[in-house]
């Protein structure tokens, strides 16, 4: 049997002509010893020595076809152009064709195909890797798959066989389509996350598999070699039809690495694999390839809206494959797939039912899946349900008073209901078994906050018989803010007023947390000595409406009324005190186009005039239900609200964010229409009369507004008296009578004299904060003010002494350990402390840098600066500018560049590598002795 004849390409003719221009001059006719590719182009044009020639083709079994076409070509000439060349491929000898048509043809016989020279022609090489003239499959393949319109690139050196096979594999694969698939060079880059990509395209797989087998096996070994292990599974796949499935059955393949898995598990996946089921060691190289693949898509699934389609058909389809072939039940534990992110869902929730420390444990496993980082909500939903777990199990809280209970309610018990909020909303995908283990926690937790909306609106009706702006009984009141908070901020630089209309502590919560991220700090004033700092929270007025609160409010006293009033009032109250003010409401505080805030607010900004801006978009989306059942508020919510904070920063003012009232939400009333008998239903929440039935309270005294000084409010929330909304104000629950007060200075300002930064760790209670599993000391003492909060509550800093950064919950104590036995005085003790603060100009006291270190390694090793900052203010004299302070002992800490300390967090937090803390100061001898004495330090604290 006669050998096959080599196929030659239009790209083959090309290398054949440009090889023989000097021999073709006139001649028309080239025979060519092969067989034109079937689909190649049988006419097309090239340019030889800057000459244009249009090339025929024509490929002919036999001498006889051999003269018929070039018969034809030649009349074709004579009537056409006379520069066209006939290319003739055929298998025909030599000395059967005979003189009479090798006369006419470029050197007088038929020309021999030499794929390495026309290889290193395409290429623009000067010479040729020596181990590919032994390759015949390689150079074939070059020849035939060189892309048709830009070539080759030229490499104009020597061409080796790693680069050859670089561009045949994408050329072949079609790599150059996959997404970023190329490298800044431009050369393409081949690795396990590009071939997984490239599995997913519509052609590729195919392409591959048509491939020859000699080629697909040397493409497969190669790729091997250059991209990894995983590759030539992968490839196997794609071979057998299943390249499309690739990433999914990599996914399963997880399945296996449990050594006692169990046959049917492993049958299963046969079935999956077909006959290119691997052996389990290269299925683990697989599956784990397939895995960091999937884990870099779905980082840039956070930001990309296509890369999040794209990460989620490939995790719905393993999961599919999972059910067919029912291995669902054996991958609950799979760190990708959508079907055990529900089922360690719906785990946190249920264990979050029954313990805290079990719903914590849950919860670490469902944070640790691949897909949390992309279903936040749900996420989000579950960690609350932790939450609400710990403040359950902590001690039931009371109310002693009604001004330690609004205090209570900014610093702790309104983080509850920003948590209830969530709980109701239930799983935001509708998975019903999650739903009734949030609800269940709700029921739990809604009825112990009902307990202390009973408990305070008792309170509330004895202190509101007497109590008034002048004598308010310890409470800060809502017509004294202006006086006490932004009037002594005045003094520095005039502050913008942001009124909140409707703004809850739960929404306070949020918005605080956000504008922190935005890089804002709140401040509070200095607390006096023996308590901690705390967000300031004042009282409505009552009812906790509008019309009232706001007025008196802006007003600085007793006031009611519309706009006209609180503008009338704000002007005459700063007036009074020799400042000039301006109030901005709705369509004032809008720009034209391009502008996002009016001329006027702007010019005022730009002013010393005090200035206050309402906003209602709370409130209106209480009214009309715009939020829906959304769980969360951030600045972006609040119509104009980042504008301003932007608008405040640039002209160095202090924010003060405060609410007039705040509300409740509608969670379902006890009845369709209203809760009691309409009579004397003035509003939702408020009503005159002289009955007052379950669920109410009556309330007279000189800050009681409507109804002639008495009125009759409910402090139950699932109360009415008008038509169902989004929400509802003007009752005597905490949430609606508790006026959130939050300052605010842009990051790194100094506080104005008599105020204190009030960092994360002091704004928010302890039981909200995801616990670190660690040993933690007992808490302090908790000021005697503070006794409304008996349940777990945020780290106390009293001022005069270095606080601890732990959460500790109020009414326990614990003795201060010996500085000399704490790892920061073991450090700036050392020798090579000693030999670092030689290089350190002016470095800060031995005593601060060990109370630093201390207070970091307390605190788990993490801090903001704010606390940081609180946490070492009694040890010596430390400048207002933290930032540069932890710069400085940086310096003394991280020898040899080594990050002992630094910024995390976008520099919201302060991070402290205690084991390489360890590791560079202390020798080994000394750093065991300091582990034993922490250690013997908690067993003493733990007994």
């Amino acid at each position: 049997m006669a050998p096959a004849l080599p196929r030659v390409g239009r790209r083959t003719v090309e290398a054949l002509l440009a090889a023989n221009v000097k021999d073709l001059g006139e001649l028309s006719l080239v025979l060519v010893h092969g067989q034109y590719a079937p689909g190649a182009p049988p006419r097309f044009t090239v340019t030889l020595d800057g000459e244009t020639r249009r090339v025929h083709v024509r490929d002919e079994a036999s001498v006889i076809g051999v003269v018929a076409a070039l018969h034809e070509h030649r009349d074709h000439r004579d009537a056409a152009s006379s520069s066209d060349v006939l290319v003739v491929t055929t298998g025909v000898d030599d000395e059967q064709l005979g003189w009479d048509v090798r006369g006419r043809a470029v050197r007088r016989k038929t020309l021999t195909v030499e794929n390495a020279e026309v290889a290193l022609q395409r290429f623009g090489a000067t010479g040729l890797d020596p181990r590919m003239y032994r390759e015949r499959w390689l150079l074939e393949a070059l020849v035939e798959a060189e892309p048709a319109e830009d070539g080759w690139p030229r490499v104009g050196g020597v061409l080796t066989r790693d680069a050859a096979l670089r561009a045949l594999t994408a050329e072949r694969f079609g790599l150059r389509a996959v997404h970023r698939s190329s490298g800044q060079d431009g050369q393409i880059t081949l690795d396990a996350d590009t071939l997984l990509a490239w599995s997913r395209t519509p052609a590729g797989p195919r392409r591959f598999a048509e491939l020859g087998a000699t080629e697909r096996a040397e493409l497969k070994k190669w790729l091997a070699e250059v991209a990894g292990p995983a590759v030539p599974v992968l490839l196997s796949l794609a071979e057998a039809g299943l390249g499309h499935d690739a990433l999914p059955l990599g996914l399963l393949g997880a399945a296996l690495r449990d050594p006692a898995a169990q046959p049917d598990t492993v049958l299963a996946l046969g079935g999956l694999f077909g006959q290119v089921m691997p052996r389990r060691s290269e299925l683990a190289v697989f599956t784990d390839a397939v895995e960091g693949t999937l884990t870099r898509w779905i980082a840039d699934a956070r930001t990309s809206h296509d890369a999040r389609l794209r990460v989620l058909a490939v995790l719905n389809q393993a999961d599919e494959l999972a059910e067919k072939a029912g291995l669902t039940p054996g991958l609950t534990t799979s760190r990708f797939l959508p079907s055990s992110f529900t089922t360690q869902l719906r785990r946190t929730a249920a264990d979050a039912r029954h313990s805290p420390a079990a719903g914590e444990a849950a919860l670490a496993d469902l944070l640790g899946h691949a897909l949390a980082g992309l279903r936040t909500e749900q996420v989000q939903a579950a960690e609350t349900a932790v939450r609400v777990a710990r403040w359950l199990s902590g001690p039931e809280p009371s109310v002693t008073s009604v001004s330690a209970a609004v205090r209570a309610h900014a610093s702790d018990w309104g983080w509850v209901d920003r948590a209830l909020t969530v709980l109701w909303a239930g799983d935001p995908e509708g998975d019903l078994e999650t739903g009734r283990d949030l609800r269940a926690l709700y029921e739990q937790a809604r009825e112990r906050r009902q307990r202390l909306d009973q408990e305070f609106s008792q309170r509330l009706a004895s202190w509101a018989a007497h109590a008034t702006a002048q004598h308010p009984d310890g409470c800060l009141v809502v017509e004294n803010v202006l006086d006490t908070v932004v009037r002594p901020l005045a003094g520095q630089a005039s502050p913008l007023l942001l009124v909140l209309d409707g703004m809850s502590s739960g929404v306070a919560a949020q918005l605080g947390e956000e504008a922190e991220r935005d890089g804002w700090g709140e401040i509070v004033p200095r607390p006096d000595p023996g308590q901690s700092p705390s967000r300031l929270a004042a009282v409505s007025m009552l009812p906790s409406v509008t019309r009232v609160s706001r007025a008196s409010l802006l007003a600085g006293e007793a006031a009611d009324g519309g706009q006209s009033a609180e503008t009338s009032g704000f002007t005459a109250f700063w007036k009074r005190r020799r400042k000039t003010a301006a109030l901005f409401h709705k369509a004032a505080i809008g720009g034209e186009a391009g502008l996002a805030l009016s001329h006027d607010l702007m010019t005022a900004l730009a002013s010393d005039a005090l200035v206050g801006v309402v906003l209602n978009t709370i409130d209106e989306a209480l009214d009309n239900g715009r939020h829906g059942r959304g769980t969360t508020w951030s600045l972006g919510d609040v119509t104009h609200l980042r504008e301003l904070l932007a608008a405040a920063r640039s002209y160095g003012r202090p924010v003060v964010l405060v609410a007039d009232h705040g509300h409740v939400l509608e969670r379902g009333s006890r009845t369709d229409g209203p809760a009691v008998a309409a009579d004397g239903a003035e509003s939702a929440r408020w009503r005159t009369g002289d009955a007052v039935e379950e669920g109410e309270i009556a309330v007279h005294g000189p800050r009681v507004r409507e109804g002639g000084g008495a009125v009759i409010l409910p402090w139950r929330e699932d109360i009415r008296y008008t038509g169902r909304r989004a929400g509802y104000h003007g009752g005597a629950s905490l949430a609606e009578v508790t006026v959130p007060v939050l300052v605010l200075l842009p990051a790194g300002e100094e506080a104005p004299k008599d105020w204190v930064p009030l960092p994360r760790e002091l704004s928010t209670p302890g039981w909200w904060r995801t616990h670190v599993t660690r040993d933690v000391p007992p808490p302090a003492a908790a000021p005697a003010d503070q006794s409304a909060v008996s349940s777990p509550a945020r780290p106390t800093a009293p001022s005069g002494s270095a606080p601890t950064a732990d959460a500790r919950p109020a009414g326990r104590t614990e003795p201060a350990p010996p500085v000399a036995e704490s790892l920061g005085s073991t450090v700036v003790s050392s020798e090579v402390y000693a030999a670092q603060k030689e290089y350190i100009r002016k470095a800060p006291e031995a005593k601060v840098v060990a109370a630093v270190i201390d207070a970091l390694a307390s605190a788990g090793g993490t801090m903001s600066p704010a606390a940081l900052a609180a946490a070492i203010s009694a040890t010596g004299r430390v400048r207002r500018n933290i930032e540069g302070f932890v710069a400085t002992v940086q310096r003394l800490l991280n020898v040899e560049g080594y990050p002992v300390l630094g910024f995390i967090d976008g520099g919201h937090a302060v991070k402290l590598d205690v084991p390489l803390l360890r590791e560079q100061f202390l020798p080994k001898r000394n750093a065991q002795e300091t582990d034993e004495a922490d250690d013997g330090q908690r067993g003493e604290e733990q007994g």
